[in-house]
């Protein structure tokens, strides 16, 4: 229903940011994260959404990039895993810190998040992991795009974690393609990210 929200940042709180848009102020369940990149009340902000919707409320939640909101329906995607544990773990945890951690099967980085235990933290990395595989061994060897990279390289290794994150692995590897690939796979994720976020931006502003 909602795709994002532009408007002007009129509070925050831990764990909430309100943005109103056309003299309505929407308010949006947010992560730490989110929050720490959020201007000064007064000034505009955007942040990109997800309605979630259950039999006794409608909860908004926003998120400052179109990143983390994807890491945001991957993890309550996960059995077990509410919108409460995933913003808390996207609290504690950058969209490229959850793909790294995911993608070398680094639970114990999930258990940084209040209130994921060690039995939760495995079941994420595992149910995502296998939706990896599964979309990879969706992907036929021929439709590898030009620039594919070195199964090897740091450059796959940050392909496999930006498809934790639901980007399909041909798109990302055609991303990931642009860079050094000797860059730590963490910086890899990042810029790839970054990248991809901005094409996002402007394919959107020029369907507008």
């Amino acid at each position: 229903m909602f795709y994002r929200l532009r408007g002007t940042l009129i509070h925050t709180e831990p764990g909430m940011a309100a943005i109103e848009c056309g003299g309505v102020g929407f308010k949006c369940l947010t992560s730490m994260n989110t929050l720490r990149a959020m201007p000064h009340e007064g000034e505009e902000a955007i942040l990109y959404t997800q309605l979630n919707v259950r039999e006794d409320a409608l909860d908004l939640f926003g998120f400052a990039t179109l990143s983390e909101l994807n890491c945001f329906k991957m993890l309550t995607g996960v059995s077990g895993v509410g919108p409460k544990a995933a913003l808390a773990i996207l609290s504690e945890l950058t969209p490229e810190q959850l793909a790294v951690a995911v993608a070398t099967g680094d639970s114990k980085a999930l258990t940084r998040a209040s209130g994921v235990g060690n039995k939760l933290a495995q079941r994420i990395a595992l149910e995502l992991r296998d939706k990896v595989k599964n979309i990879q061994s969706g992907s036929s060897a021929s439709a590898r795009p030009v620039g594919a990279v070195s199964a090897s390289s740091n450059a796959a290794a940050a392909v496999q974690a930006l498809a934790v994150l639901g980007y399909q692995p041909t798109d990302a590897a055609a991303v990931v393609a642009h860079f050094d690939s000797s860059l730590p796979v963490e910086e890899l994720i990042r810029l790839s990210l970054k990248s991809m976020d901005q094409g996002n931006r402007g394919k959107k502003q020029e369907g507008m």
